[in-house]
C-alpha cells in the first residue's frame, strides 16, 4: 500500500518539474496551499503520535520534542550548507559551476528518499496516520520537482541532466516506500522517527516553501491557500481519529 501511495509522489515531482519547464504562473498557489498541508500534518498528526510514543523525558523534555527540534536543525543546517556552497561558487568564479547543480539536486533526491521511508514508517502505524504523511509529501513534491529541475539546470547542466535529475527525484520516494518493507521500526524507534520527520517538514514548509509562495505573489489568495491546507488537516485528521 505504501508504494503504491508513494507513486504519487513520483508523478507530482515530474509536474513540478514540468512546470518548472513551462513556468506556470499559478505555482505560487500550489506552494501555499501545500504549506498549509505540511503544517497542519506536523501539527495535527506527527508531533502528537510522536510525543504519545517517545514520551519518556531526556533531561526534564520530552524525547519527541528533542527529536523534533532535531529534524527541524538537521534540516535547516543542511540547507544553509548548500546555499553557503553555492554562493562561494558563484562568488569567486565567473560562470556558475554544474558540479553544484548536481549536487543541490543529489541532495534534493536524497530527502525524497527519506520521504517515501517517512510514508512507509507512517503505514506502519496505521492506515490513516499513512495517508496523511502521504498527503503532505505528496503535495510539497511538487516544489521539490520545480526545484530540482530549476537548480539542476541554473548551474548550467543541459536539459537531459536536469531531467535526469528529476527523474532520480521522482523514484526516490517509491524506493524509499519500498525499502520499509524489508524492516518494522518498534514503536519507541517509529515514534522517534516521525518526530525528527515533522521538525524537517515543518523546516521546509515554514523557510522554504511558504516564503517561495509569497515572494513574488504576496497576495490573499496565497494567504488563503494556506490557511485552507492547514484547516483541511485538520477537518481530515479529526475524521480519522473519530
Amino acid at each position: 500500500m505504501a508504494v503504491l501511495v508513494a507513486l504519487g509522489s513520483f508523478v507530482m515531482t515530474l509536474v513540478g518539474g514540468w512546470a518548472a519547464h513551462r513556468v506556470v504562473d499559478r505555482r505560487h498557489l500550489v506552494l501555499g496551499f501545500a504549506g498549509g498541508l505540511m503544517l497542519g500534518v506536523v501539527g495535527f498528526d506527527l508531533l502528537p503520535e510522536a510525543l504519545e510514543g517517545a514520551a519518556r523525558p531526556v533531561h526534564g523534555v520530552p524525547l519527541a520534542l528533542l527529536l523534533f527540534v532535531g529534524g527541524f536543525l538537521t534540516a535547516h543546517v543542511g540547507e544553509r550548507l548548500l546555499a553557503l556552497r553555492q554562493a562561494e561558487h558563484g562568488a569567486h568564479e565567473p560562470d556558475r559551476v554544474p558540479q553544484v547543480g548536481l549536487g543541490a539536486g543529489a541532495a534534493m533526491v536524497a530527502h525524497s528518499l527519506a520521504d517515501g521511508i517517512a510514508i512507509g514508517a507512517s503505514f506502519q502505524v496505521d492506515a490513516a496516520m499513512g495517508a496523511t504523511v502521504a498527503i503532505a509529501v505528496i503535495t510539497h513534491d511538487f516544489a521539490d520537482g520545480f526545484n530540482t529541475y530549476t537548480v539542476t539546470s541554473a548551474y548550467g547542466n543541459d536539459r537531459r541532466k536536469a531531467l535526469a535529475m528529476l527523474l532520480a527525484d521522482a523514484a526516490a520516494p517509491v524506493v524509499g516506500a519500498a525499502s520499509t518493507l524489508l524492516f518494522t521500526l518498534g514503536a519507541g524507534a517509529l515514534a522517534g522517527y516521525l518526530g525528527f520527520f515533522g521538525g524537517a517538514l515543518l523546516y521546509i514548509a515554514a523557510a522554504e516553501i511558504l516564503p517561495e509562495a509569497s515572494h513574488r505573489h504576496p497576495a490573499r489568495s496565497t494567504l488563503l491557500c494556506t490557511v485552507a491546507g492547514a484547516a483541511l488537516m485538520w477537518l481530515v485528521i479529526g475524521s480519522a481519529t473519530h
